[in-house]
């Protein structure tokens, strides 16, 4: 603590010399206010337990412990304290003079003056401990600390009729009854004196002489009252101190070092008893609020850590680390029915799924972030990052969340969201936490419970926060009311999972409805909810989502603490997941020709970047493997469900799969993917339906609940049903392709797999699609609608969509697999197609370049902000049709870099040719550094040997603006500056920013220096950057190299005065290019006006100056236009 606190200043006690007595010291003047905290209304022990993990309203009484060496205190707590000085700093302040008084009394060598004032706000319930037992003779004391209510109204003149003496292993504080002194007792026979002896009083005190083979030393007399043991300072030298001094309230204050009896040699005393402090919940510590240990304070001062008696910081015995790790271990950590509930709680997540279930393949953690959907619109949606400007969780899960939950305030519910589209594996992962907790690799979290939210679908209001945790998860618990309050006391240690959080019904209102029940008290699961994400229920502990981010629920993300996304597969783990998958099933024969198949549908192979598709790829390579070696995978999503569930369909009931179809239709229209057993039409349809994996149990639902295993087979069966049900409308069936969305009652698409499911059951030849699953029966019903959307789809103008419903548009044209539909869509594509801000996944990088090469057109593509991988993006820039593509810069270099790399010199060179950046709009300082990487390449590409020449993008940009604002701005500009000549096409600089970049004079003068290579520059516009008549002058030094070229220079809003016009003036008849110039809003006067006025009258080539500004007076303004009308007043 020494670095928190000077040392007082006057006289010190000196080190005492030998150890044949005590030294003794008398009490001096006070300099420096060491007790500031104590003199304010702040109660020391209150400010200290505002960090305390444990609820002080709702603090129950646990277990207490005897023995001296017990060490109690919650370092985690301390550590967080220490933390939280750095940015209150009145919290700071306050505990900063705490510090003071721990130092000032157990660290400096010597001690001057002891104010009354020392103890004065904290009473005997305080120095004792929380759920404290006292004695008799001190009175019935309340087991619990005061609430502040409880406290005297005025604490500076509160005094505790006897503070008790406090015993420690290293250091003794105690009342003595008057200033007579009487010999000291040795140690041992503290203990086991009567009441009656400790009245005697202490006038002397005596350091007698031991055995060198004890380290034990003769103590002292204590008074009556409880004595406490507190481990503490063991830098102390061997002996005894005695402090003693008038008016300070306390008679004397010793210090004892040595060796402590341990609790079992020692008979229970049959008056005076020895109490304990209560031990943290979570792991031993020290019982001292004060001084936590060595281990969980590595970097605090030595003389500020404590240890255990009798060991220095010289020499430590290991008879006595043993002993001492003997008796640590002994100590139980939880109660066992605690203990018991958390094994109990670890067996059932720590099973791992056997066979290809178990396959966990380890995918890209991403940080996720929201943004504004549009300049105008308040909702948000998932932001798109660039692929190179992805932030990656580092260290995986585990660091994940240990790294959001220590950003988090003190006693706060953290919300963190696992975001992810249908059958990207949230599910998987959110069990792959469970089974990482079980392991032991979530260190943070005590308790970790995890709830489908379909099993929140309930009705009623009789459930209780205890049947949310215990009983709805995937194996119901039995748990104790003892086990339920050791958690409510530690809710920062508990992690709650709510997975496929989306399938909620109207959990968009739980942060916004009302809900204030006790914890026992009961209510619905809607309740719960709603108290837990408004941090009434639990307060404290981490709420962990997994959702889809779709509609209403993104906008109530928009406050949690951590948003992530799961990336999906790579190509090279798709095809690793294939080969395990095949491991796993025992057919590793079949393993090469599975991956040679899926590598023959690119498609197929670019969807398997779904872990949910990727499985239902590898089951249908299983089925076709086993009937032979003429095994061909079909090329639609449409022809993979129609293979996994052709065989099904034939073996089941009559009309089976046409009842599952429509079942699984209305849930979705609910937004539901369960169903209760009696929702199926009959036993035999159920049954059928169960025994071929079509549904099944959820975890953690009833046993009358089922579920279909995965979303997109839910999509598959709705689209089923929309092409088999005569309920479905003709003029109604385009709806729900979702490609032109209605103003009025527009279609809700949940289901979003359905459109291309629909397209393809459709359009797809009925032997091998639509006949496969239900037989011939249903021809005449399909070719109607199918007349129906052909007719739909011709109609549509595809460069009106866009981007999103026109990538829609591709997949389920690709989808339905009919030439005409797909020649009229792909040559309707305009030759400009942009995607900026629309995520391309790599089904959509596959569909769109097909598209792209059937168009036999030339197009340029904008493919900033889409998030598009490297393969994708270097496929799509290697086609011939296309000619020109903009994309983020940091892709597109590290593209090139790994295309140099790879020795692909021909499709380097294309990407090369066709980059370009104009116009490029620098908006942050990453625009910038990425420029400038951009000119590093060129200018590594043109010293190379085996190239020549400037890079396309380089050497063609013509308009180049720069707004990054007033705090990056003048960070941003120098570097700008120093790649500004590398554009030798530059023809527009635009400076200027709504929020102002005020590069100011600085940055003026640096630009100066650069207009001799910028020959081609026609426009320059630097309004509103701070320029004074310093920038000015240093702007018109510059000019002359832009005589030739310059059209128009704006100077608008800046803080050009006289002498900058009359630079300005100066200059402007050598600016023979220059048409407009603005000058207005400056500060110039009317002389300075003037001056402009006559220096314009020698430039005939200038058509405009606009000079209007509010400090030339208007009748002088009129004047100079009269005499020259080319002077622009607006």
């Amino acid at each position: 603590m020494r670095c928190l606190a000077p040392h007082p200043a006057g006289s010190y006690l000196s080190e005492p010399q030998g150890s044949s007595q005590c030294a003794t010291m008398e009490l001096g003047p006070l300099e420096g206010s060491y007790l500031e905290l104590l003199n304010s209304d702040a109660d020391p022990l209150c400010l200290y337990h505002i960090y305390d993990q444990m609820d002080l309203a709702g603090e129950e009484e646990i277990e207490l412990y005897s023995e001296p060496d017990t060490d109690t205190i919650n370092c985690d707590q301390f550590s967080r304290l220490l933390c939280d000085m750095e940015g209150d700093e009145e919290t700071k302040e306050a505990y900063a003079n705490i510090a003071e008084l721990d130092q000032y009394v157990f660290q400096d060598s010597q001690l001057e003056g002891l104010s009354k004032d020392i103890f004065k706000h904290i009473g005997p319930d305080e120095v004792i401990g929380d759920s404290m037992e006292m004695p008799a003779e001190v009175g019935q004391k309340s087991q619990k600390r005061p609430f502040p209510e409880e406290l005297p109204a005025d604490l500076k003149h509160w005094k505790p009729a006897e503070p008790p003496a406090v015993v420690t292993g290293s250091f003794l504080v105690g009342p003595v009854s008057s200033s007579s002194t009487l010999p000291c007792l040795p140690l041992p026979a503290l203990f086991n004196q009567e009441p009656a002896s400790s009245r005697m009083c202490l006038e002397e005190t005596h350091q007698m002489p031991m055995p060198s083979s004890s380290s034990s030393l003769s103590c002292l007399n204590l008074p009556e009252g409880p004595v406490q043991f507190v481990p503490t300072v063991s830098t102390l030298p061997q002996g005894l101190w005695q402090i003693s001094g008038t008016g300070t309230g306390v008679s004397s204050i010793f210090i004892y070092h040595g060796e402590v009896p341990q609790a079992s040699q020692v008979p229970p005393p049959s008056g005076l008893t020895v109490h304990g402090l209560p031990t943290s919940p979570d792991r031993p510590g020290s019982t001292s609020p004060f001084a936590p240990s060595a281990t969980d304070l590595p970097s605090m001062p030595e003389p500020a850590l404590t240890s255990r008696a009798n060991v220095t910081e010289h020499k430590t015995s290991p008879t006595q680390c043993q002993a001492a790790g003997e008796v640590s271990n002994k100590l139980p950590k939880w109660p066992e029915p605690v203990e018991q509930f958390y094994r109990s709680l670890q067996d059932t997540y720590q099973a791992e799924p056997a066979g290809p279930d178990g396959i966990l393949m380890e995918v890209d953690l991403v940080q996720a972030r929201l943004e504004r959907s549009s300049s105008k619109s308040l909702e948000r949606e998932l932001a798109t990052p660039d692929w190179a400007e992805r932030q990656l969780a580092q260290g995986g899960l585990a660091e994940g969340l240990l790294a959001a939950k220590e950003r988090r305030r003190p006693r706060e519910t953290q919300v963190i969201a696992m975001l992810g589209k249908a059958g990207q594996g949230k599910s998987y992962w959110a069990g792959a936490v469970s089974r990482a907790w079980a392991c032991g690799r979530l260190p943070q979290y005590d308790f970790v419970f995890s709830v489908p939210c379909h099993c929140l679908n309930r009705p009623g209001d009789v459930y209780r926060l205890q049947d949310l945790l215990f009983s709805l998860g995937p194996r119901p618990l039995l748990a104790a009311d003892e086990v339920f309050s050791h958690i409510m006391k530690r809710p920062d240690r508990v992690l709650l999972i709510l997975d496929a959080f989306e399938e909620l019904e109207a959990q968009d209102g739980f942060l916004h409805s009302t809900c204030g029940p006790a914890p026992a008290e009961p209510c619905s699961l809607r309740g719960l909810l709603a108290g837990l994400f408004q941090k009434k229920l639990l307060r404290g502990c981490t709420l962990l989502l997994t959702a889809r981010p779709r509609g209403r629920l993104v906008q109530n993300l928009s406050k949690a603490d951590a948003l992530f996304e799961l990336s999906g597969f790579s190509m090279e783990q798709a095809q690793a997941y294939v080969m395990r998958y095949f491991e796993c099933s025992g057919m590793t024969e079949h393993q090469d020709r599975a991956l040679a198949l899926l590598r023959d549908r690119p498609f197929l192979l670019s969807h398997s970047h779904s872990p949910t598709l990727c499985r239902a790829v590898c089951q249908l390579l299983e089925a076709l493997l086993e009937l032979g070696e003429d095994a061909e995978l079909p090329s639609t999503l449409t022809g993979l469900y129609v293979g996994l569930l052709g065989r099904a369909a034939l073996s089941g009931p009559p009309g089976a799969l046409a009842e599952l179809a429509k079942l699984a239709w209305e849930l979705g229209r609910r937004h539901q993917s369960t169903l209760q057993e009696d929702q199926f039409p009959s036993a035999d349809v159920r049954t059928w339906a169960m025994a071929k994996g079509l549904v099944q149990h959820p975890p953690g639902a009833t046993e009358s609940e089922l579920a279909f295993p995965s979303f997109l087979l839910q999509c598959f069966l709705g689209a089923l049903w929309l092409t088999l049900s005569g309920e479905i409308k003709d003029k109604e069936l385009p709806q729900y392709l979702a490609l032109t969305p209605r103003k009025k009652r527009p279609y809700d698409n949940w289901l979003e797999g359905v459109p291309r499911f629909l397209t393809g059951l459709i359009f797809q030849p009925r032997a091998r699609c639509l006949g496969a699953l239900v037989g011939p029966s249903v021809t005449a019903l399909a070719d109607r609608k199918q007349k129906v959307l052909a007719r739909y789809l011709k109609r549509l103008q595809p460069g009106t969509l866009r981007a999103r419903q026109l990538l829609e548009l591709l997949h389920c044209t690709h989808e339905a697999e009919e030439a005409g539909i797909w020649q009229h869509v792909v040559q309707e594509l305009p030759a400009r197609l942009s995607f900026l801000g629309t995520r391309l996944m790599p089904p959509d990088a596959h569909v769109l370049g097909k598209a792209l090469e059937a168009a036999g057109q030339d197009f340029s593509l904008d493919l900033r902000s889409t998030g598009i991988d490297p393969s994708g993006l270097g496929s799509l820039v290697g086609l011939s049709c296309v000619t020109h593509f903009r994309a983020a810069l940091s892709d597109t270099v590290a593209l090139w870099e790994s295309l140099r790399q790879h020795g692909q010199t021909e499709l380097l060179q294309a990407a090369e040719e066709k980059f370009t950046i104009e116009p490029f709009k620098a908006k942050s300082l990453k625009d910038v550094e990425d420029l400038g990487k951009l000119v590093q390449t060129q200018r590594t590409r043109s010293s190379s040997e085996d190239t020549a020449g400037e890079l396309p993008a380089v050497r063609d940009l013509k308009k180049l603006e720069f707004a990054l604002g007033p705090i990056s701005g003048p960070q941003a500009f120098p570097k700008l500056v120093q790649i500004l000549t590398a554009f030798s096409s530059l023809q527009h600089l635009d400076l200027d920013a709504l929020s102002e970049n005020k590069i100011g004079d600085e940055g003026v003068s640096q630009l100066s220096a650069t207009f001799p290579q910028l020959k081609s520059l026609e426009t320059l516009n630097l309004s509103q950057n701070s320029i004074t008549d310093l920038g000015a002058y240093k702007l018109a030094e510059g000019l002359p190299s832009l005589a030739a070229s310059l059209l128009r220079l704006s100077l608008y809003n800046n803080c050009i005065c006289d002498m900058g016009a009359e630079s300005l003036a100066r200059v402007l008849p050598d600016m023979v290019s220059l048409r407009v110039m603005d000058v207005q809003y400056n500060k110039f006067t009317a002389a300075g006006a003037q001056q402009l006025a006559a220096s314009l009258r020698k430039c005939p080539h200038v058509e405009t100056l606009a000079m209007w500004t509010p400090t030339i007076p208007f009748s002088v303004q009129e004047h100079l236009q009269q005499q020259d009308s080319r002077i622009s007043l607006r």
